[in-house]
């Protein structure tokens, strides 16, 4: 979502790494091409004119002109303001001292509420939570059926609220609450109304809702992809609602991004999630300051790291890494590592986690054909025991039937053997060997 702002913000840093001194003339430039990318990302006006000012000032500074490298200094600013505009820190979901903890999300239909539900009930669960779900919309009886399918996929228990129990809707509150106390449940995920736009009727109804459940956490769950729509709703929603946290849905999809940047300061509530796809799993915690570093292209190895750690199997790259120092790495090995890549997410979300600098540069930004694994998963799947320990054996006739059995051209058969060759030439030469040499 952000390419288009990192790409020109990387060329403010850029700009500025070549100043050896940061001179009013220069500062102008970079403040003036920060301020035109920041609009082309449909970042809202008053955010970025008191972005710049804050930028200005603190540039000025004299730790900064007398420093021994004021452009860094300055790239830090720039950093650590772009944090700031997306809330700081990391703000956790709060817990109440009484279970059960209710999180009641909001937002206008279509912006991907009731899946997000799902996603945040997976997310608690695996601190050690045990979620109930329970949507609680008084006009649209399939709302009931559409967050009964994704809870019940995903194995939580949900409440069902009738039409019998939606007839005296405080009472159906009233008893939620003592079900869920009642049964150890905590939280308690409630999924409410929405509509194409707001109006009074929706706002009476989460009023009701928010004064009988008095939960922990009101989430806006605002669509990325609607721009500043999704602003001036969630700015609505604060105003005759009361907000205490953000979700940004679709932010894999290719909008500008200026709603992640301008929601915050609109609502003065922070960004806690974003979701990144549609799969159970594709919710993650949002850090300003590593979002900040993404934008500018200064990567975000710790989120990269905490997804290996989160989706990898640590006993299997253990074992990668003894093969490859003893370089005793196979096609079988080959296939494996392509599992756990993917099992991490895509391969261009994962490299734009890379500072794109040096060698690096533009690598996150490469289109990668994600079919490419799952093509050569199925190569290697062809092969027998021995091919896959030994590609030499791969002569023309075994690579004809090999490409039979996976339905791939052998041009493709060939590419395999190439690259893997290549990464067994690079272990043999000790690039691998100095790429490891912590893991012994």
């Amino acid at each position: 979502m952000f390419d288009q702002l990192s790409g020109r913000l990387e060329k403010m840093v850029k700009f500025l790494r070549g100043e050896v001194k940061v001179t009013d003339k220069a500062l102008a430039e970079a403040l003036k091409m920060m301020r035109l990318a920041f609009l082309e990302a449909d970042v809202n006006y008053k955010v970025v004119k008191d972005f710049e000012v804050r930028i200005r000032d603190k540039a000025r500074g004299e730790e900064v002109l007398g420093g021994l490298n004021p452009a860094q200094q300055v790239i830090k600013i720039v950093h650590d303001e772009l944090a700031g505009i997306f809330g700081g820190v990391q703000k956790p979901l709060r817990f109440s001292s009484r279970p059960p903890s209710v999180f009641m999300l909001v937002g206008l239909q279509g912006s991907g509420k009731t899946t997000t539900c799902g996603k945040l009930g997976r997310f608690v669960a695996g601190i050690g939570k045990a979620p109930l779900f329970v949507s609680f919309d008084l006009k649209r009886p399939a709302a009931q059926d559409q967050l009964r399918t994704i809870v019940t996929g995903l194995g939580f228990p949900f409440y069902e609220m009738t039409a019998a129990r939606m007839a005296s809707p405080r009472e159906a509150l009233g008893e939620l609450l003592t079900y869920a106390a009642n049964r150890g449940f905590d939280p308690l995920i409630v999924d409410t109304a929405g509509r194409l736009h707001i109006d009074d009727e929706l706002m009476d109804e989460l009023r009701l809702a928010r004064d009988i459940l008095d939960p922990v956490e009101v989430i806006y769950v605002g669509d990325a992809m609607t721009g500043q729509d999704a602003v001036r709703s969630a700015k609505a929603f604060e105003e005759r609602i009361g907000l205490t946290a953000v979700v940004l849905t679709k932010l894999d999809g290719d909008a500008r991004g200026g709603a992640a940047l301008s929601i915050v300061s609109a609502t003065g509530r922070p960004i806690k999630f974003i979701g990144v796809g549609e799969k159970p799993d594709q919710l993650e915690v949002f850090h300003p300051e590593r979002m900040a570093s993404r934008i500018l292209g200064l990567g975000d190895i710790l989120s990269l790291i905490e997804k290996a750690q989160d989706r990898a199997d640590l006993a299997e790259a253990e074992d990668m890494a003894r093969k490859l120092r003893k370089q005793e790495f196979t096609l079988e090995d080959f296939k494996k590592q392509l599992v756990q890549m993917r099992k991490m997410g895509s391969l261009s979300d994962l490299l734009g986690h890379l500072p794109q600098v040096g060698p690096l540069k533009n690598l996150g930004k490469a289109q990668i054909d994600e079919r490419r694994i799952v093509h050569f998963a199925a190569i290697i799947d062809s092969m027998t025991r021995e091919e896959r320990a030994n590609p030499k054996l791969l002569n023309g006739s075994r690579r004809a039937r090999i490409a039979r059995g996976s339905g791939r051209p052998v041009h493709e058969i060939n590419q395999l053997v190439k690259q893997f060759q290549e990464m067994q030439r690079m272990m043999k030469q000790g690039a691998v060997k100095k790429l490891l040499g912590g893991l012994k």
